[in-house]
């Protein structure tokens, strides 16, 4: 019954990433301790209507990274993501977005060899509101606020330590246009996490609300010439407080993703 449920679950999404269009990069997650790591996307973004203000992004996306005593960033599976949003620019320079998400993560081990503990499962639904100033000809400053609700489960959809979780997280991101050629732009973006989470065990209780990252990032973004395709390829710092990594310089993420994009069809 369990297994009917996350196939489920895993098909619905499926079928919003082949029904299911945004130019943003598809940022990686946090991914725990580590030095290093990788995150992979694939997506398709729809124009949902006519005048553009209705748009979608579904991905599928994978993780991988190292141990926390080395730095081959392919070492370990990390996560695999299913993502589903839509967006909606509802006035001048103001955007919201709802989403759901679903998210298997591989658990190791917190002392050498750091081997493959278990694995958890993760629904999460978020809502965004973004505002999006343009400074001259070259320049946008976007600022972003975005609640999520995020529900933990073992591989079997039974409870876990950390049983749910409210998450804020505030962004800024400063966008450059490098060239009208293939739409090319760099982005900088700096994110600040701070969560809240009830508690399974030891016993049921609420966890102090508090800031918990700080996610550092440099993208560049362009069309692929002659198709539909825009890739985007970045750089991210995570810096997770109270973490062994962050005494290192926080973990170093390599990112890259593929997006389909495709035009409005009218029904």
């Amino acid at each position: 019954m369990v297994f009917k449920i996350e196939k489920a679950v895993v098909g619905i999404l499926l079928l919003c990433l082949l029904g299911n269009s945004v130019q943003a990069q598809i940022s990686p997650p946090g991914l725990g301790e580590a030095n290093t790591a990788f995150w992979s996307a694939f997506g398709v973004k729809r124009q949902l209507d006519s005048l553009g203000k209705k748009q979608s992004l579904s991905y599928i996306a994978l993780g991988q990274k190292s141990s926390p005593d080395n730095d081959n960033l392919f070492s370990k599976q990390a996560i695999f993501v299913l993502n589903h949003e839509v967006y909606h620019s509802f006035a001048p320079h103001q955007q919201y977005s709802y989403a759901i998400s679903y998210r298997r993560q591989s658990v190791y081990e917190d002392a050498a060899p750091y081997e493959k503990e278990g694995l958890e499962q993760e629904i999460r639904l978020y809502g965004r509101y973004a505002y999006t100033f343009t400074l001259g000809k070259k320049w946008k400053l976007k600022n972003t606020i975005r609640q999520e609700f995020r529900k933990f489960f073992d591989p079997d959809f039974h409870p876990v330590e950390e049983n749910f979780q409210l998450r804020t997280r505030l962004k800024t991101q400063l966008t450059y246009n490098l060239s009208p050629k293939n739409n090319q732009k760099l982005a900088v973006s700096a994110e600040g996490l701070f969560s809240i989470s009830y508690l399974h065990e030891p016993e049921p209780q609420w966890t102090a609300f508090g800031y918990r990252e700080l996610r550092l990032g440099v993208y560049y973004m362009a069309n692929i010439p002659n198709s539909p395709f825009t890739v985007d390829v970045g750089y991210v710092n995570d810096l997770i407080r109270n973490s062994h990594s962050i005494t290192k310089g926080g973990v170093h993420y390599l990112a890259a993703d593929l997006i389909w994009n495709l035009p409005y069809k009218k029904k």
